[in-house]
């Protein structure tokens, strides 16, 4: 299984958003809600557009059923307000574009699958890699850290972790620690005189 990345460069981050507005509102507002709130690809798809007319959300994550509440982010809030306004309080927020096959059904929220592909078509026109359902997820706490670093107790809460070292891990925070140690690591110096080699 691979690893993925967060999306470390808030100009990236700003770069996608606008990709995906000109190409589907549903996707802009998908990664925004994912990059914004931390939650899972499994409960963003099965947001309603009932849960999201007031200025917070309330939910039961799918994978723990922990209650959660969050606020919703005001840049995205009008945009968001514009896109429900002819939805149905029980519409699925980030509805299939296509009936499922197996039950015909329609209206469904859109599959894991189409969340990948989406995320992954946005990464290659800005040369990420590693990047899959978590990134949002990974993304929104790296961003939190990053901004201060006395975010990791609310990040360890809000994941479920029980461990600083596993949240840094998590959002990347670790590999860049990894990273910049190498960096900082300078050539070996050899100072030897020919004779050493004759």
């Amino acid at each position: 299984m691979n690893f993925v990345q967060p999306i470390r460069d808030p100009v990236v981050i700003e770069g996608i958003k606008v990709y995906l507005k000109v190409r589907s509102l549903r996707n802009y507002l998908f990664f925004c809600f994912g990059i914004y709130s931390g939650l899972r690809v499994s409960d963003l798809r099965l947001l309603k557009a009932g849960m999201v007319r007031g200025t917070h959300v309330n939910m039961k994550e799918q994978k723990n059923k922990h209650r959660k509440r969050f606020i919703i982010h005001p840049g995205i809030k009008d945009e968001l307000d514009r896109y429900i306004a002819d939805m149905h309080d029980d519409d699925f927020l980030f509805p299939s574009r296509q009936a499922k096959k197996k039950t015909r059904l329609r209206d469904q929220p859109f599959d894991r699958s189409t969340a990948y592909k989406m995320l992954n078509q946005a990464a290659r026109k800005f040369d990420l890699r590693e990047i899959g359902c978590h990134t949002m997820r990974k993304t929104w706490g790296y961003q939190l850290y990053m901004q201060d670093p006395r975010n990791l107790a609310l990040l360890m809460e809000m994941y479920g972790h029980s461990d600083p070292a596993i949240t840094l891990r998590y959002i990347g925070v670790t590999q860049d620690m990894m990273d910049a140690a190498i960096m900082r690591l300078g050539a070996p110096q050899i100072a030897m005189s020919r004779t050493h080699f004759q």
